[in-house]
């Protein structure tokens, strides 16, 4: 389905005069406290407006040389979330140059297709830009010219934006990628786990913060990325190269982002950054969502997510790997804050079966199961069926599960383990997960109450939103002897249960 209008279309001399009335600095500031509650409909309101599935890339190609990046097209923007009325740049490379057009979706439900088509930008002359120099610490970090300067339009609803680069002159396609946030009151936070998208980046050939120039997997620090360079091909379990540029968001936290929306959640969204950056950012929300694959935190995301849960706000931590590493940010080259991490040290510090595979570090985190009720244990990775340990809990109300009732293949590819001694907390399910070595790994997802009346919960697994929906497009990850099935009932009911509590303890 198309858009009733036709979309907007910009030059690049109108971008940069919009942009001129009103720059803002990249910095991240605290919302303002007097943000008012929004209609409890705007996500309604915004699913109901035409949607398009043709926000998918249909032709990427990447190099065969890197395996990583596709250099025939590829973006990236300077900031990874920008709310309404501030400015974002936009670089771009070609190779060869050669021109391309720019089209702007959001992402959601909007009747089933995924996303809905915003403006459309360019056509722009693509050139060739440089490719970065190896710096300190193997930080890769582009300083490419901006091909344009895009100021938010205020009725751009907070969400997560894919940007689909397309060449005229041939069919070749990547995407780039940001969220759009506010400081509004909601019911619901979506965290996207980018800090984590980047860490696993290797853009341009092996530069992830996993690549130290001997090793493809090295868990150990003195190793840095950047936000200031395209996203490459997704490097681990999955080898899905139509999600070329868009990190790890399409893969492991669109599933839950579509379901959401389908539902009608009042939901906003940002990034690990902005979470970093302000602890305001939480305390707007009744519940916080980690989702997907959320291994890289810094010890200010961390306090900032333990604040909130002391003020009271419920946290589901639909994810897996949680707040596994100490990541520290810095600014980039230019003075931009928060826009690079590396790995400093472990939450918890190292277990006594880790110490031969990751480190030595320079520093530890807070032990993360007091946060989450569970936290990353060794073997980490594998896969499992979900299996109910304690059917009486009221997150089961209406599923009509019994103890040792199993959601098949809904644990993978890392899980959390190892329960924290914290009253009231319950294992609401646990079982056995399997890697690729044979290895053995017994996981646990809990519920915690808070302080306040509010709940803790924490799936442990990457995929529980491979449960919710499947989007077009969207593949079933494969890993470690096993996948998930897809929706499945009882995963919906179990997130709509924590979801209603969740609105009415503070509601």
């Amino acid at each position: 389905m198309s858009n009733d209008h036709p979309p907007k279309k910009l030059s690049r001399r109108n971008l940069l005069k919009g942009a001129a009335a009103g720059t803002i600095a990249a910095g991240l500031g605290a919302p303002p406290a007097s943000a008012a509650r929004a209609p409890l409909n705007r996500i309604r309101e915004e699913n109901a407006k035409p949607g398009t599935t043709d926000w998918q890339l249909t032709y990427t190609r990447v190099d065969p040389k890197t395996q990583w990046r596709s250099p025939l097209i590829e973006g990236f923007v300077s900031r990874a979330s920008v709310s309404a009325g501030e400015t974002m740049d936009i670089m771009v490379s070609t190779n060869p140059a050669g021109p391309f057009t720019l089209d702007i979706y959001r992402m959601g439900y909007y009747g089933g297709d995924g996303g809905r088509h915003m403006m459309q930008l360019g056509p722009f002359e693509g050139t060739v830009q440089p490719d970065p120099p190896v710096g300190a610490e193997r930080v890769r970090e582009c300083v490419w010219s901006t091909c344009a300067t895009l100021t938010i339009p205020e009725d751009w609803l907070s969400g997560v934006y894919l940007g689909k680069l397309s060449l005229v002159e041939d069919r070749y396609q990547s995407y780039i990628v940001f969220i759009v946030r506010d400081a509004r009151q909601a019911d619901l936070l979506f965290q996207c786990s980018d800090n984590t998208w980047q860490a696993y980046n290797r853009w341009p050939d092996n530069f992830a913060l996993y690549d130290d120039g001997q090793s493809s997997w090295a868990l150990k620090p003195g190793i840095r990325v950047s936000y200031d360079r395209p996203y490459g091909k997704y490097c681990q379990i999955l080898d899905a190269p139509l999600s070329q540029g868009s990190g790890e968001f399409l893969l492991w936290e669109f599933p839950l982002a579509y379901w959401l929306e389908e539902q009608g959640y009042d939901v906003t969204y940002c990034s690990n950054t902005d979470v970093h950056a302000s602890a305001e950012t939480l305390l707007r929300a009744k519940t916080f969502l980690s989702v997907g694959h959320d291994e890289y935190w810094s010890l200010d995301q961390f306090n900032h997510v333990k604040h909130a849960i002391d003020e009271g706000v419920n946290a589901a931590f639909f994810s897996g790997n949680t707040c596994c590493f100490v990541a520290p940010m810095e600014a980039a080259s230019n003075g931009t804050p928060h826009r690079t991490l590396t790995r400093a040290g472990r939450y918890g510090g190292l277990l006594p079966e880790e110490e031969d595979k990751m480190g030595p570090f320079p520093m530890e985190g807070p032990k993360e199961n007091m946060l989450i009720g569970a936290r990353t244990i060794s073997p980490f990775n594998g896969s499992g069926d979900w299996i109910i340990a304690d059917p009486d809990s009221w997150i089961f109300e209406g599923t009509g599960v019994k103890k040792g009732d199993a959601i098949p293949g809904l644990v993978g590819w890392e899980f959390h383990g190892d329960p924290a001694p914290i009253p009231g907390l319950v294992v609401v399910a646990e079982g056995e997960a399997t890697n690729a070595g044979d290895e053995i790994a017994h996981w646990t997802a809990t519920l915690y109450p808070g302080p306040k009346g509010n709940w803790v919960f924490n799936a442990s697994t990457i995929w529980w939103a491979q449960g919710l929906s499947t989007p077009p497009g969207h593949m079933l990850p494969y890993s470690h002897f096993g996948r998930p099935h897809g929706p499945d009932e009882r995963v919906q009911k179990i997130t709509s249960n924590l979801l209603k509590r969740g609105r009415m303890q503070l509601g």
